[in-house]
């Protein structure tokens, strides 16, 4: 699912026109962006959390090359999937 398509079910479920459901997602990812910027964890109960973790640097070998490299440190995004959503994916048989 894309965001014009998000936009769309959005639309069609709460009987809305698309500008306002666009209007609605942007802020959602807005804010859920300046969140996660300013370094905060934000859990959606039911669905799951999301936070910024440290990679540190670390010494790898290129396996074309065989020659030895450091990669640089970073932040990286994490998602833990709650209980609800993982639920909805492997529905019990």
């Amino acid at each position: 699912m894309k965001k014009n398509d998000l936009i769309a079910a959005i639309a069609a479920k709460e009987n809305c026109t698309k500008k306002d459901a666009e209007k609605a997602v942007n802020l959602v990812l807005g804010s859920l962006t300046d969140a996660l910027a300013a370094g905060e964890k934000i859990s959606i109960a039911g669905f799951g959390t999301f936070e910024i973790r440290r990679r540190e640097s670390k010494t790898c070998i290129n396996p074309r090359t065989k020659e030895k490299m450091t990669t640089k440190a970073c932040n990286v995004l994490a998602f833990k999937a709650g209980k609800a959503l993982k639920d909805a994916i492997n529905p019990a048989e």
